[in-house]
């Protein structure tokens, strides 16, 4: 965990490089990427310290600790982001809460967020999850139900489908998650309705994010990398 915003902001610094020699390597435009900087498990000083630092995009597991970073962390501008496993008994509390949300991954939970948002005279831009493992209590769709995923989704009021996101195969080797990040790519090319839709590709995490950069994302997720180690507790 860090301890001091000088320690952050080269973190930052440190990481934000990185993505700008990936997208190069890629022969793309470093502001084609947003960093989100996903706070799991981080007290809402880390988030303050990011938010000071220039970060303004926040991504939280957890509909509980969403809630209480939200009404506690000092900073104005912040957009968050939920990207942990979005479930139907909670899907109303993310829709309160979120402004993006990564991890759609059924349609019954992406019924509960539209509706709350509906309700609320919101729409929420999210994203499907796919899942590549096909383990069981993975969250999200598998490959080839990726493309029905979208198109039922676009149906429902209160949500955006914005595009795709996955959390490959655990390895501890970046270049393993290559072929999953270019497939999710492949998949999300083929669910386009036309040029321009479906502009979102969330993939890549502290360990691959580099990797993920270079395979297309437009989103990637870095939480240790900026923050340190998690709290225990």
């Amino acid at each position: 965990m860090i301890d001091s915003g000088a320690e952050l902001s080269r973190n930052l610094e440190r990481v934000r490089a990185r993505i700008a020699a990936a997208a190069d390597r890629a022969g793309r435009d470093a502001g084609e990427v947003l960093l989100v900087a996903v706070a799991k498990r981080q007290p809402a000083a880390a988030v303050e310290l990011a938010a000071r630092a220039g970060v303004r995009d926040i991504g939280e597991n957890y509909v509980n600790e969403l809630a209480a970073k939200r009404e506690t962390v000092d900073a104005e501008g912040l957009r968050w982001h939920f990207v942990g496993a979005l479930q139907s008994s909670t899907a109303h509390r993310v829709a309160d809460l979120a402004d993006v949300v990564h991890s759609v991954g059924s349609v019954h939970a992406a019924e509960r967020l539209a509706a709350r948002a509906e309700r609320d005279g919101r729409t929420i831009g999210s994203l499907v999850q796919v899942d590549f493992t096909g383990a069981g209590g993975r969250n999200g769709v598998a490959p080839e139900e990726t493309a029905e995923a979208v198109h039922r989704l676009r149906g429902l009021a209160g949500i955006e489908v914005r595009g795709l996101m996955t959390m490959p195969p655990f390895d501890p080797d970046p270049e393993a998650s290559r072929a999953w990040f270019r497939r999710l790519r492949e998949l999300r090319d083929a669910a386009r309705a036309g040029p321009g839709d479906l502009p979102e590709l969330s993939m890549g995490m502290s360990g691959d994010y580099e990797v993920a950069v270079e395979e297309g994302a437009t989103m990637v997720r870095i939480g240790t990398a900026l923050f340190g180690s998690r709290p225990t507790e």
